[in-house]
């Protein structure tokens, strides 16, 4: 039975960063509408889609719980602010023909995660994690020296989703509790801005076709079901583990990016990336090492 549940842990996982992977797909069927409003309804959806499966799947209990804990309530308020930034910031850049830098943001984020646990947490880094953080450093260093630009969007998508996560960890409540208070936090706002702009496009649901309809209410499958499948997958198989199948999303990101909507990979880009992907193969040969070390000792 443990065997089992590791395998259907495996495939959560791949399933997770492979729905988080192609969701620029969807995005791109929305780009005639305005980034902040495809937010709004993304926030609309996902609460109801996550009342209607917490009344099937149960779950409540844990809400309840959370309601009665005003410290855990107000860094909910925090991560359900950074998470509607990180949403925004990723749509836009979808939306905008800026999905390398998206796909470079989320490269970016174990790396930022490791830095956050040293400032913050004060983790001590191994060397090769010092050695993957200092590479990451050159690679945004040799941009603005040579180029004179930053990867501003990217360094703020990984940011923002870095001290969601941290944040989260925090709260400790699981993923579905989590979603249905953030999006509940925000729901005001969203309701609030689609009243109020009702000359936009997406705002007036019903004057627009049953298809954008459908596509606009599609958001909330399309944030829900992959994190379904993330939480999943994270009771099953260990963090560690699950850590590697995070680049399955950036680089199809990647992917689509150059292939499907031709974004020019300039030089400028490539010099980055090369930085990044060289520090994430310092990072995960750390990875491997230290838990064939810890292995070892158990």
């Amino acid at each position: 039975m443990p065997e089992l549940e590791y395998r259907k842990g495996i495939i959560l996982a791949i399933c997770a960063y492979c729905l988080w992977g192609i969701a620029p797909l969807y995005f791109k069927l929305l780009e005639h509408i305005d980034s902040t409003e495809i937010l709004m309804h993304r926030v609309i959806w996902s609460f109801l889609f996550m009342v209607i499966l917490m009344k099937v799947l149960g779950g409540f209990g844990n809400l309840r719980l959370v309601l009665k804990k005003p410290k855990q309530l107000w860094i909910l308020c925090i991560t359900s602010a950074l998470i509607a930034l990180n949403w925004l910031m990723f749509i836009w850049a979808v939306n905008n023909d800026r999905m390398l830098d998206a796909s470079l943001g989320y490269f970016i984020n174990p790396l930022f995660n490791v830095l956050l646990g040293m400032v913050l947490l004060s983790e001590k880094l191994r060397k090769l994690q010092m050695v993957a953080v200092g590479l990451a450093f050159a690679g945004v260093a040799i941009q603005l020296i040579s180029f004179g630009s930053i990867p501003l969007l990217s360094l703020s998508l990984a940011a923002t989703f870095s001290f969601y996560g941290l944040l989260r960890k925090k709260v400790n409540i699981d993923a579905k509790t989590g979603l249905l208070v953030e999006t509940a936090i925000i729901l005001p706002f969203a309701l609030g801005y689609l009243m109020l702009g009702s000359g936009h496009s997406a705002a007036d649901m019903l004057n627009n076709p049953l298809s954008l309809n459908l596509l606009l209410m599609a958001a909330g499958v399309v944030t829900t079901i992959p994190l379904l499948c993330f939480s999943g997958a994270a009771i099953r198989i260990p963090l560690s583990t699950l850590g590697f199948f995070q680049y399955i999303g950036p680089s199809i990101m990647f992917g689509l990016a150059i292939t499907v909507f031709n974004e020019p990979f300039v030089m400028e880009k490539s010099i980055t990336f090369g930085f990044i992907w060289g520090a994430l193969l310092v990072f995960v040969i750390d990875m491997l090492t230290h838990n064939k070390a810890k292995k070892a000792v158990d």
